[in-house]
């Protein structure tokens, strides 16, 4: 099927830029991994209208890929901190070594017998499909929500792999493109050396003068991000220059690099990496999937080999090389068993397949045809382990008791008198709480209630990195600053969506002159416009009490209204069977019967309420 008419370049890139974008706010809404959404609607796009090559000349194409394959692995190096693996760096040395070498290993043995490759291409397919990677791994685990050392060591496996199976693949496809009669291992230990040696030292080095230049104030804020962009791109390109493949390693020693140095600060550079890379799968998904179209004889030809090959896969290479690997190690059975249930493959697998292809049948004629098989096994390999991880990972979570989807828990900024009443009163609900405050007395009185605490600024890196908040995924910042509120707010929108943090309204400015704090940095407004923090605090000084309430048919919320007054404030909704609820001066919900309410009230006795 083709479509009615022809497109030009410029309407063929900005289609798939929006279908891209599409399937990443479909997959968002339905929960599932964007790459399945995207790989599928690449393979559709092909069908409807034609190969990229027919819009974008190939000697263009295949270089951009490249060099957004490299963007990617250097965002991905920039989520990579030492004090994230502190206490199982011995753990994620083995993943990457022994666990790296059983899983290539095992995949040639499994593509030689069940999809009938040639050794040569085999043993290429099983280093390939030795790598992961962030653009897989991390959305996974913001959906998944694993305990923090175990997401640690899983985000660093996978990111660490790429560039480390990648250069594997590439050292394997020398061989298999360009045979030497003699001195293969001699050559292929050189190349492996040079590769090392050029990665680590241009990324060093590289990390060294973007942490200078910036610390320094040698570049202006707002150059920063396309300073640093332009700096991977030409390093990447300048390594790989020196050494075939030694770019993927230069770029992600780069982003540890910058990472793990403490002289200057990348928020800024990773939140626009962050973006970019969403930009980049968006298309390249689409792009390489388009470019798939098996025959009926092709599809044939890997029948249910390439079926068995991905079941072999996740159900025999994984869990050995995770077991294999972990062998005498302080982690669990069930974290063992976690680990083993995650390995998905991504963009990386798929673009340098696509380029491996390429190659082989330029070199090799005689391999074209295993090559476009090559090609379409490893397709199939990232869409199924993909759709098996990415729809099963969630409840073999659950059921292990590891899994820390859609937390309920809230961070509070602020441990005043006001605010330990209402966190005891989620509290008591059995809704995870933690108070962060930087005044002894409160923190002191808070824990003596029992209360969760952190003795931190809510703004400090302390609470990002040493405070383990996968528990949480809300934040109500009630302090009697606004400034800080708004801090707060910033802070975290990043972390727990801007739709899940809150702050006490700020006091009203005389005009824009006077205005505190900006709007767009401020999070949600807490149960109402008018409601400073000191508003609510008088009211709860004068008496006010936090009361529950169940609604039902016979007392509605028009009832709890009329029996309480407007003075009493509504602050939390549990609906039945359903999350809670936090109310916000824009909610739109109206509580129904069975949902209970978490209101601050007159102190009146009430005889349809209990007090917590």
């Amino acid at each position: 099927m083709q479509l009615p008419f022809d497109l030009d370049t410029s309407l063929y890139m900005a289609a798939v830029l929006g279908l891209g974008i599409a399937a990443q706010w479909l997959a968002w809404r339905l929960k599932i991994p964007a790459i399945v959404l995207l790989l599928f609607l690449g393979f559709g796009w092909g069908y409807l209208v034609g190969s990229p090559e027919k819009y974008i000349d190939s000697e263009i194409l295949f270089p951009v890929v490249s060099l957004s394959v490299g963007v990617i692995l250097f965002e991905g190096g920039l989520n990579l901190r030492f004090r994230e693996i502190r206490d199982t760096s011995n753990v994620v040395l083995q993943l990457v070594s022994i666990g790296l070498l059983t899983t290539a290993v095992l995949t040639a043995f499994a593509a030689h017998y069940l999809v009938n490759f040639s050794w040569p291409m085999s043993i290429l397919l099983g280093a390939l499909l030795t790598v992961s990677g962030p653009t897989v791994i991390l959305p996974l685990l913001r959906q998944v929500r694993p305990e923090r050392k175990l997401g640690s060591l899983v985000k660093w496996e996978g990111i660490i792999n790429d560039p480390i199976g990648a250069v594997l693949a590439a050292l394997v496809y020398e061989v298999v493109a360009h045979p030497m009669p003699d001195g293969v291992a001699h050559g292929t230990m050189v190349a492996l050396g040079l590769t090392i040696a050029i990665g680590l030292g241009l990324g060093l080095l590289s990390g060294w003068l973007v942490r200078e230049m910036m610390r320094r104030y040698l570049v202006p804020d707002y150059l920063q991000n396309p300073v640093v962009l332009a700096i991977v791109l030409l390093l990447f390109s300048f390594s790989n220059y020196l050494q075939p493949e030694s770019g993927l390693v230069t770029v992600t020693v780069l982003g540890m690099y910058l990472a793990n140095q403490h002289n200057v600060t990348i928020k800024h550079v990773i939140e626009f990496k962050e973006n970019l890379r969403v930009l980049l799968l968006s298309v390249l998904f689409i792009v390489l999937a388009s470019r798939i179209h098996p025959t009926m004889d092709q599809l044939r030809d890997i029948g249910w080999g390439g079926i068995a090959l991905v079941l072999v896969l996740v159900l025999v290479v994984r869990p050995a090389a995770v077991f294999l690997s972990t062998w005498g190690s302080e982690l669990t059975r069930k974290e063992r068993l976690f680990l083993s249930w995650i390995h998905p493959r991504g963009i990386v697998a798929a673009a340098v397949a696509t380029l491996f292809t390429i190659g082989i049948s330029q070199a090799r004629p005689e391999m074209a045809a295993e090559g476009e098989k090559f090609v379409l096994v490893t397709f199939l390999v990232v869409v199924g382990t993909v759709t098996i991880y990415g729809l099963s990972l969630g409840p073999v979570a659950r059921y292990l008791g590891l899994s820390r989807e859609n937390p309920q828990g809230v961070l509070f900024a602020g441990a005043s008198p006001l605010v330990r009443e209402v966190a005891r009163a989620l509290h008591n609900e059995g809704i995870s709480t933690l108070l962060v405050d930087t005044n002894p007395e409160n923190i002191s009185l808070a824990r003596m209630d029992g209360l969760p605490v952190c003795y931190a600024s809510i703004g400090s890196d302390f609470v990002h990195e040493e405070t383990d908040l996968g528990d949480f995924g809300r934040l109500l910042a009630m302090t009697p600053n606004d400034e800080v509120n708004t801090l707060a707010a910033s802070e975290f929108a990043e972390q727990f969506g801007s739709a899940n943090v809150y702050q006490c309204a700020p006091h009203q400015e005389s005009s824009q002159r006077h205005q505190r704090v900006p709007t767009h940095l401020r999070g949600r407004i807490l149960f109402d416009d008018e409601l400073t923090e000191d508003k609510i605090r008088e009211r709860y000084n004068k008496g006010f009490i936090m009361k529950k309430t169940t609604l039902s048919k016979d007392f509605t919320i028009e009832h709890f209204r009329e029996k309480y007054g407007e003075q009493s404030i509504l602050m939390f909704v549990v609906p039945l069977e359903e999350s809670l609820r936090v109310i916000a001066a824009d909610s739109k919900y109206e509580p129904k019967a069975g949902d209970k309410l978490i209101a601050l009230v007159p102190p009146e006795p009430a005889t349809s309420s209990e007090s917590l």
